[in-house]
């Protein structure tokens, strides 16, 4: 599975690799990962602040004058790191996890949303 991630717009990797560029560069830029729940504290945090963008943007909220609008790609790619540094310290791997999850879903769900009235109207 790939996703857009790293210096280069036009570089994409596979969710592996992010999760390895990321222990690299912790392991180069910093002195070791968060705690686990210091980095569950991060994630909500970076939830937090995409859901900030996400009701100024999308919602009825205004942003405060003064305030600059945030780059949404930012936000997401942030809360991406924190999940995927999760993720490494606790020993998942997000690839196998996330094709889990597909499958989970589509045998749930297959007919579920198709079949929703307040999908279908």
């Amino acid at each position: 599975m790939n996703i857009s991630f790293g210096a280069s717009k036009s570089k994409n990797m596979e969710i592996k690799q992010a999760q390895a560029r990321i222990d690299d560069w912790i392991k180069q830029y910093g002195q070791r990962y968060f705690n686990e729940l210091t980095n569950m504290a991060i994630l909500t945090e970076e939830v937090g602040e995409l859901a900030r963008i996400m009701s100024r943007t999308f919602g009825e909220q205004s942003f405060k004058k003064g305030e600059e609008k945030s780059d949404l790609g930012d936000e997401l790619a942030d809360i991406l790191w924190v999940l995927l540094c999760i993720a490494n310290q606790t020993g998942v791997d997000m690839s196998s996890a996330l094709e889990k999850n597909f499958e989970k879903k589509t045998q749930r769900d297959s007919d579920r949303h198709k079949n929703n009235e307040k999908l279908n109207p």
